[in-house]
């Protein structure tokens, strides 16, 4: 990242820490939410707020909504910025200040290692973490291999682009980005054919009716962490910890916690091609990683498994839950910390095999290749009551 990009950033450090801080008040009946403002944000929030009602429902919620960084830099590709927090700097600049309790993001989007004083409190049952197709109207009942040569196809997605180049040779990508809403605007406008997305985000929009087919396993390995919802809090606020803590699930927390695993040692974000494939089977957790170059010719690819146990029965039903931290800010039920360590060796180990079959070379060069920008807006916020 270049200077001015960096100059920029600490712009905006400097311009929130001189607001007005309005502090979280002692009341145990209210709690404040950060979000970001898109509609897909927004209906990930309100499930998060939804179960939360359910299980507390004399608890008063506020939400405050932000444009962050990310949102506002939509004329430049994602692996061009290179920088890993870009959807959750502003919002942690406000759960810092305590303006917010606790805030809710797409896993995926967050950093593999917490920033000082955040830990990860939830994760949330994973939905599809598969990604999908979306075609031009022209090209319904289509297939990816069916496309005339040269067809475009939008995404920001290095990871996405790599594989697909490799099995799909004959297509050309080219950067989009913007909520779903302008993707599908620009898909029919600007001579797109199709788009590669998320599954889960469509299918949490209600338009799963859009998706005109499912990359599997042996079509493109997904995105650490995509498809599971996380909530991020102070780690010293023991208060939210347990409000929050029974709401993650215990077998997508471990499994996400491998794939962070594999991605931190690798050094990976959104600026690298590095994908991911997890499943649970006969108690054995199976993680099968790799890593490409930009043009999808050099690939690295490999699988690695361990016992881990995502349901442990409760001896005393009747004790309060106690919480332990990971050295990377995951919070899980103390039941669960020993399956945390392993989950977490285990991506650890997948990264160490790439590693030894060239992926730091294969990354080295990707890097080398991204260019540096700047022009960085500072976002805005807004605060709601329910």
């Amino acid at each position: 990242m270049d200077m001015s990009l960096k100059r920029k950033l600490s712009e905006i450090d400097g311009s929130s820490s001189k607001k007005q801080r309005q502090l979280v008040e002692d009341d145990p009946n209210k709690i404040r939410i950060g979000s970001r403002k898109s509609q897909l944000a927004l209906i990930q929030t309100h499930t998060i707020m939804d179960r939360l009602r359910a299980d507390h429902p004399n608890l008063e919620m506020e939400l405050e909504t932000m444009d962050t960084l990310g949102d506002q830099i939509l004329h430049i590709a994602l692996p061009k910025i290179g920088e890993k927090s870009l959807f959750t700097k502003d919002l942690e600049i406000a759960l810092e200040a305590k303006r917010v309790d606790f805030l809710v993001h797409s896993l995926k989007d967050l950093p593999t290692t917490m920033p000082e004083g955040m830990a990860l409190g939830t994760v949330y049952k994973r939905d599809d973490p598969h990604d999908c197709v979306v075609f031009n109207s022209k090209h319904q009942g289509k297939q990816l291999k069916d496309l005339p040569d040269q067809s475009v196809i939008g995404t920001s997605s290095l990871r996405r682009v790599a594989q697909l180049k490799k099995s799909h040779p004959h297509l050309q990508f080219k950067s989009i980005r913007g909520n779903l809403n302008t993707r599908f605007r620009k898909l029919e406008e600007d001579s797109y054919d199709a788009l590669i997305l998320a599954k889960a985000g469509l299918d949490r929009m209600g338009w799963s009716d859009r998706c005109g087919q499912v990359l599997l396993e042996d079509d493109c390995l997904y995105a650490i962490g995509q498809g599971a919802m996380a909530v991020e809090i102070r780690s010293d606020d023991k208060r939210t910890t347990h409000l929050l803590g029974e709401l993650s699930d215990m077998k997508t927390l471990l499994t996400v916690a491998a794939e962070r695993a594999f991605m931190r040692t690798l050094n990976g974000g959104c600026s690298t091609p590095i994908g991911c494939y997890a499943k649970f089977n006969n108690g054995k957790l199976s993680l099968r990683g790799n890593v490409l170059s930009t043009d999808g010719k050099q690939c690295v690819d490999t699988t690695v498994e361990d016992n881990i146990k995502y349901e442990i029965e409760r001896t005393n039903t009747t004790a309060e839950k106690s919480y332990h931290m990971s050295n990377y800010g995951v919070l899980i039920d103390d039941l669960y910390k020993d399956e945390l360590t392993k989950a977490e060796a285990l991506g650890d180990l997948l990264a160490a095999k790439l590693i030894e079959r060239g992926a730091n070379e294969i990354l080295r060069e990707v890097r080398a290749q991204l260019p540096q920008v700047s022009n960085i807006h500072i976002p805005s916020s807004s605060t709601i009551t329910f």
